[in-house]
């Protein structure tokens, strides 16, 4: 379905199309009720683990600690990623809304790309939590406040949004004069780049260089994190402690693949997969935003133990 019209203003400049409409899987239409099984699951089960999770840490004493402040900052990131994009997901599978304002558009694609940011960078935040609690173990608690906790939280928010604020405000100046479907489920910026009828040049070279600039910098300096990490486990006498001690990694490290690997795989597909079909590009795309949301609550449960004994009681009905 189209919407055709002149939405364009006079001298060629354009103005704001009045609705966009989302494809879904475009050429999948026909099994987009059972694709959405799965994705209505997996997006059950990523809304109730970080609810879980936020209430363990917030009535559990003992996990008032700077490892999992910045855990439940993680989860409030994935509860705003699946919930800014699965309800309409979802109603464009089962009723086959596909329609969206142009600026319910622009605000999804907002949260979308500044709380993937903010993700990305939170788990840097998190390498640094690990970085001070092995290589300097007794200033942990001095150099990791409340205080410092918060004034990180805001930086990286402050960053992801300014960074990603001039997206929406770069498409309202681009004419929308021909087709307004949208070939994706979501209001994913390049997605609507590529439906303006103008130079787009600005557009994409803004794109590609926030997120290399997030993306690449977020990653070389947690490598940088767990080279030195690494260094100081080596360091230790016995392979005891230093299975033990890098152990209290394994959560963040599980994380960071959870949250690093479909970014890679799109963005290798994208660059190298001339032959993989838009469909496969699009539930790719589509899966990113429901596999750390779900996955994160699990890893952190099973491999930390305060946690897991916690949501034991709590579903055994005991009360600590």
């Amino acid at each position: 379905m189209l919407l055709h019209g002149n939405l364009s203003a006079p001298n060629g400049t354009g103005s704001d199309p009045a609705m966009f409409f989302l494809m879904g899987i475009p050429g999948l239409e026909a099994l987009h009720v059972w694709i959405s099984i799965p994705f209505c699951s997996m997006f059950i089960m990523a809304l109730l683990g970080n609810c879980i999770l936020l209430y363990v840490i917030k009535t559990e004493p003992s996990l008032h600690k700077p490892m999992f402040y910045f855990l439940a900052m993680l989860a409030v990131i994935d509860l705003v990623l699946s919930t800014t994009t699965m309800p309409k997901i979802l109603r464009i599978f089962w009723f086959n809304s596909r329609e969206i304002s142009f600026n319910a558009c622009l605000v999804q694609m907002f949260f979308l790309h500044s709380f993937s940011t903010l993700e990305s960078t939170l788990l840097l935040a998190m390498s640094f939590d690990r970085y001070v609690a092995i290589c300097n173990p007794l200033r942990y608690v001095t150099i990791l406040t409340n205080s410092v906790i918060a004034k990180i939280g805001l930086a990286a928010l402050a960053q992801a949004v300014l960074l990603v604020i001039p997206l929406p405000f770069l498409l309202r100046r681009l004419p929308f004069c021909r087709s307004h479907v949208i070939s994706h489920c979501y209001c994913e910026h390049m997605a609507v780049v590529k439906l303006a009828c103008a130079n787009t040049r600005f557009n994409n070279i803004y794109g590609i260089i926030a997120t290399v600039f997030i993306v690449g910098l977020d990653l070389i300096f947690i490598s940088l994190s767990y080279v030195k990490i690494l260094r100081a486990v080596l360091s230790l006498a016995s392979k005891e402690e230093q299975l033990k001690t890098l152990g209290t990694c394994g959560s963040h490290l599980c994380a960071i693949l959870v949250v690093y690997t479909p970014v890679v795989l799109s963005s290798t597909m994208h660059r190298f997969g001339h032959h993989v079909t838009p469909q496969v590009h699009i539930l790719l795309a589509s899966f990113y935003l429901l596999f750390p949301p779900m996955m994160n609550p699990i890893v952190y449960g099973v491999k930390t133990k305060q946690i897991r004994d916690r949501v034991l009681l709590l579903f055994r009905g005991k009360t600590i």
